[in-house]
């Protein structure tokens, strides 16, 4: 334990200048395009052009991540850094986990303030196509840090989870004032409101574990996009990436 406390950093630590990739058959999907239904249009792939070089423009990624050791787990708890985490089912998802890994990611407030100018001004389809260019990079991002993860954690002989978030699935989304009790996000300027709801919109909060005999099912998303070469916990061949050399 000595030694992987000396690997994985406990303190939080902000990313900034994150080379990230996004995907457009993604920003499309949150248009409502189904890759087995219709083909979007000329005016609407540039649209899609303008919306993605003034979204790259007006974005600013930026994450803070944290590795915790895991003091008590539960069927549906996770103990660690003082705090008891309750997500649904968790102990039979991730079997044992040593570690877990927080983190709060934003794209920053830039994008979806031009978007609200758009709107005022009935610009109206760039403004949704620019919103669906910050959905899509936001998600990118989170699955970048996880990625991250992966490289930290592997080359220890630990693999590691999905990822999952307050809010989504079962998981409550009150349980956000845990994970950001564990990694605050106003490192990264990110904030709660008293629903539990992040501020920039664009943001995202996951949380994911690590353990020499933690459950890595359900991945294939991430692993299709990771550009981790030689992984051998990987669950389906690269088909993209979220990094941008």
């Amino acid at each position: 334990m000595k030694r992987l406390c000396a690997k994985l950093s406990t303190d939080p630590r902000v990313l900034t200048s994150l080379p990230l990739e996004i995907d457009p058959d993604e920003v499309l999907r949150f248009q409502g395009y189904k890759k087995s239904g219709e083909a979007p249009g000329p005016e609407v792939r540039a649209l899609l052009g303008e919306a993605l070089a003034l979204g790259r423009r007006l974005m600013a990624p930026r994450a803070v991540i944290r590795w915790l050791p895991v003091v008590g787990r539960g069927a549906d708890t996770i103990a660690a850094g003082g705090v008891v985490l309750t997500i649904p089912d968790v102990g039979r998802s991730w079997g044992p986990i040593d570690w877990i890994a927080a983190a709060v990611c934003t794209i920053g407030d830039g994008l979806e303030d031009r978007v609200a100018e758009l709107w005022a001004g009935r610009e109206l389809p760039l403004a949704a196509m620019l919103d669906s260019v910050g959905s899509g990079a936001v998600e990118s991002l989170a699955e970048y840090v996880n990625d991250l993860l992966c490289q930290e954690a592997i080359p220890l002989g630990l693999p590691v989870t999905n990822r999952v978030s307050p809010g989504y699935g079962r998981w409550d989304v009150t349980q956000q004032r845990a994970l950001f009790a564990l990694c605050p996000g106003e490192a990264i300027g990110v904030r709660l409101n008293e629903a539990c709801f992040m501020t920039p919109v664009k943001s995202i909060s996951l949380l994911a574990a690590a353990g020499a005999g933690a459950k890595v099912d359900h991945y294939f998303s991430q692993c299709a996009r990771c550009w981790m070469a030689g992984c051998a916990y990987r669950r389906t061949p690269v088909r993209g990436t979220v990094h941008s050399s």
